[in-house]
């Protein structure tokens, strides 16, 4: 049956002429939104660990996490080929002389083809940007940007310390360098509403963007949305009802956008709720069930709602 939606693992079969499994690296890096460079609380749903592994703080070296992440995904996935996820907080938060110490040594293991830098639209100034674009010369570089939400009323709500005009102009200057860049979305947002969802599928396929990330909003403990859940004014999204606003979004991307990714992965000793994000099976089988209930795809939309241009909801 032809996928309904487009697939990074098919895209790096295509390049690299077998299966590619990307590795997350904890580099030990900070965010701005935490250590007081713009706020010191972070975002609303991020916790102390920054959905990293801890791998630093026990520490593993960027070597040693990469050695051992190529002997799992090897044998789960027959991988041959890998790319280091610098996922923990934000990458490109440090002098550009580490940062390139750490890209060096992930990209000296062997069979290690390319960096995926996880990151926020506010800490890529020019040499970070030159870096990577000097990388991309030989190997594969994504840029992964952090955006959460199109609409400024949620970025504010959140905390998250910058607002899409920020996202967009990242976007634009690092398309510029031919680097490919990847947004992250998170849908069950408080009070974001599905027009808001789809607003900001249509701001990413209006700026460009080469592949995109889709997150459920699950409440981790120790962080400021575990407290108004608890307090009752926050609800989660349920199963069913996240798998239908998964399918508006990609409804609304151009179908050549990569999906990398169609639900998080929540680290189970942290997690409150919901608990249906435990199961990812499951969850990418409701999705897949509401495309073909819908009878729809990626991209069926694109172009058709006023011309493709988004419109505030």
């Amino acid at each position: 049956m032809q996928s309904r939606y487009t697939d990074l693992n098919s895209y790096l079969r295509g390049i690299f002429g077998c299966r590619v499994q990307k590795i997350t690296v904890d580099a030990g890096l900070s965010c701005p939104n935490r250590d007081g460079t713009i706020a010191t609380g972070g975002c609303i749903y991020c916790n102390s660990r920054g959905s990293g592994t801890g791998a630093h703080a026990r520490g593993w070296s960027i070597t040693a996490q990469l050695e051992a992440g190529k002997a799992a995904m090897a044998r789960r996935y027959r991988a041959r080929k890998f790319i280091a996820y610098f996922q923990a907080f934000s990458n490109t938060h440090a002098p550009v002389p580490h940062l390139k110490t750490l890209y060096d040594e992930a990209l000296a293991v062997e069979d290690v083809v390319g960096l995926s830098i996880g990151t926020r639209p506010d800490c890529v100034p020019d040499p970070v940007l030159s870096l990577l674009q000097d990388y991309s010369r030989r190997h594969l570089i994504w840029v992964e940007y952090g955006l959460q939400s199109a609409c400024d009323a949620t970025l504010a709500r959140i905390h998250r310390g910058h607002d899409s005009a920020c996202f967009l102009n990242a976007v634009a200057a690092t398309r510029s360098r031919g680097l490919p860049v990847c947004a992250h979305i998170i849908l069950g947002l408080p009070d974001e509403t599905p027009a808001e969802m789809q607003f900001t599928a249509a701001t990413l396929a209006a700026c460009g963007v080469d592949g995109v990330k889709i997150h459920s909003l699950y409440v981790i403990r120790g962080t400021l949305l575990e407290t108004q859940f608890r307090a009752g004014t926050y609800r989660c999204l349920g199963r069913e009802e996240y798998a239908d606003r998964v399918v508006d979004v990609l409804e609304r991307l151009p179908a050549h956008v990569l999906i990398q990714r169609l639900t998080g992965d929540p680290h189970p000793d942290e997690l409150t709720a919901p608990d249906w994000c435990r199961d990812k099976r499951a969850t990418l089988a409701a999705i897949q069930a509401a495309l073909e209930r819908r009878d729809t795809w990626q991209g069926r939309l694109y172009g058709v709602e006023r011309n493709g241009r988004p419109a505030a909801p």
